[in-house]
């Protein structure tokens, strides 16, 4: 395949081109230039005063290679992509069709395939959301244990098959039309080709491995923001809220912030004296009630709730207490979302 030509007009082009090739590679110049390096190389002993005398020809041939302009294009169009990616993901608009007060359902840690988890509580709550009006649902991650690598010995420490947990884990996944899903890091163990994030394209929710922030813009123009991890950074012995109260002192004005993990229960509510907002910083457990882990480390029980509520009254101010009520258990939960939607309908 031949290159395409460039016929240079004057000598100092041609020089040009020469400097180029000694300052990088003949390579290098012969791919910016769209020409052969053994061209490259004429050129060089042509314009360096050098006398190259070959023994054979090679023909012209293809590398196989783009040109280096074309490859340096595709990548200012991968940055592109990239960086509106990540644009549009610091907060992602979502309008609720819904009037009057409406509930989210934050669900801790599933790990649906672990025999110390209590999978019947598990469903029930899904069935909840799936049977209440205007109560939505989250998922802040490891819905499976996933094991990979030197942990895929622990599946000869479980009943659940690997073949199992996943049709263990798209049952519930389907089982709920989520408003958001976070990948934990079990999840992420799947890698690039990871079955959840398929199985979650196919509903209407937004999914991120690494976290999500979410504008909820109700009818009557309200907006709620919703800032859910699987963890965020920071620990404290005194306060299991740590990371996410953290979050909020410096500097994510959120109205809610939900995070995992490490399968204890938190919760704390700040405001922002400039703003008067009100920020909810909910730690949430697991519904693995049973864990070898924590009993090796000798680790406290810390599970006070796995599936708190948030219920979001859009008629009030952020510096209302009465915009955002939590409630720990979600029976609750849904029973306070039916009172408010028959009390302000």
């Amino acid at each position: 395949m031949s290159r395409n030509k460039i016929t240079f007009k004057t000598e100092k082009e041609y020089k040009d081109a020469v400097k180029i090739a000694n300052e990088f590679s003949n390579r290098y110049a012969a791919d910016l230039y769209g020409v052969h390096p053994r061209t490259i190389r004429k050129w060089k002993a042509k314009y360096s005063n050098q006398i190259i005398e070959d023994d054979f020809e090679v023909e012209e041939y293809s590398t196989g290679e783009e040109p280096i302009g074309e490859l340096i294009e595709n990548r200012i169009k991968k940055f592109r992509l990239k960086k509106r990616a990540y644009s549009d993901q610091q907060l992602i608009n979502i309008k609720i069709n819904v009037d009057g007060a409406i509930g989210i359902a934050h669900f801790g840690d599933p790990h649906i395939d672990d025999d110390g988890t209590n999978i019947a509580e598990l469903l029930q709550h899904a069935n909840l959301v799936s049977n209440t009006e205007g109560l939505f649902a989250g998922n802040i991650g490891d819905n499976q244990n996933n094991w990979i690598g030197r942990l895929a010995r622990l599946y000869g420490e479980q009943s659940t098959s690997s073949k199992e947990s996943w049709r263990l884990t798209e049952h519930f996944i389907t089982s709920v039309n989520w408003l958001y899903l976070v990948g934990g890091n079990h999840d992420a163990w799947s890698g690039s080709g990871d079955p959840l994030e398929w199985i979650v394209s196919q509903r209407n929710g937004v999914f991120n491995n690494n976290g999500v922030r979410l504008n909820l813009i109700f009818p009557n123009k309200k907006e709620v923001r919703i800032n859910a991890r699987h963890t965020f950074a920071g620990h404290s012995m005194w306060n299991t809220a740590h990371g996410l109260s953290k979050a909020v002192q410096m500097g994510w004005r959120d109205h809610i912030l939900t995070a995992g993990h490490t399968h204890v229960s938190g919760y704390q509510v700040l405001k922002d004296p400039a703003s008067g907002l009100v920020s909810h910083a909910i730690r949430i457990a697991s519904y693995k009630e049973i864990d070898r882990y924590a009993a090796e480390k000798g680790l406290p029980d810390a599970n006070i709730f796995k599936c708190p509520v948030t219920i979001i009254d859009p008629r009030f101010e952020d510096d209302d207490p009465r915009l955002v009520t939590t409630v720990f258990d979600p029976f609750e939960g849904a029973e306070y979302l039916q009172w408010k939607r028959s009390k302000n309908g």
